[in-house]
């Protein structure tokens, strides 16, 4: 089971867009709400090629806490130039960034962190195939530089649809996703770093020192309607989720099991995707309810 949206949309639009200036709105970081909530950290993808990402701040619990805690940007893409990865943004993704104003920072000022999911785009450059640790840090300030200046609070790391070996790129190894995170957590000491726990990155850190493992913040199950937590050295239960929804194409009944089961067993992350535009708080609600004792309204 993959990602049932993504290969459409992220195959079909390659080309880097030029990042006008950030409004000097966008560089504030206003209070979070004082409301607060007991139970999993809730993961929001929303594929802005289709939906507004400012549309994960508008669920809160009963007591006006938000519904969500981490909303992703999904997805900016790996591209390969000849020589080397570079960090590129389609149409959608580079408006949701120069639009900070209305889409990042209202978020931010409710208390959601928000991230930008990267990954490949069928140009053989990806996250696993770094063939140096030079070419990983090199990536790593790409990355680090776009979540600077667009006032983002980290990045998701996502292993498909990279196509290794094209355009004359390596195949993936061992080190290369321990190289990016290390340079990532080094450039970026207090900014979120999460992983989607699939492809040859998966399999390298499962293997992996703990060292590196820890330096991550969140992995999660990547198949969608699924229970499995992943098995990363270094994070414990606390910043997995086994749990995987997806909002427009798994069942509400699935999605309850799920939350009940992430409740149950302990996990500290609920992740899901693809939350549409319009108000879905009957589905957000029946799993809220699960994990925080708490419907949740849409405003």
């Amino acid at each position: 089971m993959k990602k049932s949206v993504k290969i459409g949309i992220v195959a079909a639009i390659a080309a880097m867009v030029a990042a006008p200036m950030v409004p000097a709105a966008a560089t504030a970081a206003p209070a979070s709400t004082t409301a607060t909530k007991s139970g999993p950290t809730s993961i929001a993808y929303v594929e802005v090629n289709n939906d507004q990402l400012a549309n994960v701040g508008r669920y809160q619990l009963a007591n006006g806490a938000n519904a969500f805690d981490v909303a992703i940007i999904f997805a900016a893409n790996i591209n390969w130039n000849g020589s080397k990865a570079v960090l590129a943004n389609n149409t959608n993704v580079q408006a949701t960034l120069d639009n900070a104003a209305t889409q990042i920072k209202p978020l931010q000022a409710k208390g959601i962190k928000v991230s930008l999911s990267i990954l490949g785009n069928h140009q053989g450059a990806g996250i696993a195939n770094f063939p140096t640790q030079a070419a990983a840090t090199d990536f790593a300030s790409q990355v680090t530089a776009t979540v600077t200046k667009y006032g983002l609070d980290g990045v998701d790391l996502d292993d498909e649809y990279s196509d290794y070996g094209t355009n004359g790129t390596p195949q993936p190894n061992s080190q290369s996703i321990g190289w990016l995170i290390t340079a990532l957590r080094a450039q970026m000491p207090s900014k979120l770093i999460s992983f989607y726990n699939i492809g040859p990155a998966a399999s390298s850190l499962s293997s992996s020192s703990s060292t590196i493992g820890s330096k991550l913040d969140y992995a999660w199950n990547p198949f969608y309607g699924t229970y499995s937590a992943p098995s990363i050295p270094g994070l414990s239960k606390s910043k997995l989720s086994a749990a995987a929804v997806d909002i427009q194409n798994t069942s509400q009944s699935t999605a309850v099991s799920l939350a009940q089961r992430t409740k149950a067993d302990g996990y500290g992350v609920f992740m899901t995707y693809n939350l549409p535009d319009g108000d879905v708080s009957g589905y957000v609600s029946a799993m809220t309810q699960q994990l925080y004792g708490q419907a949740a309204t849409y405003h």
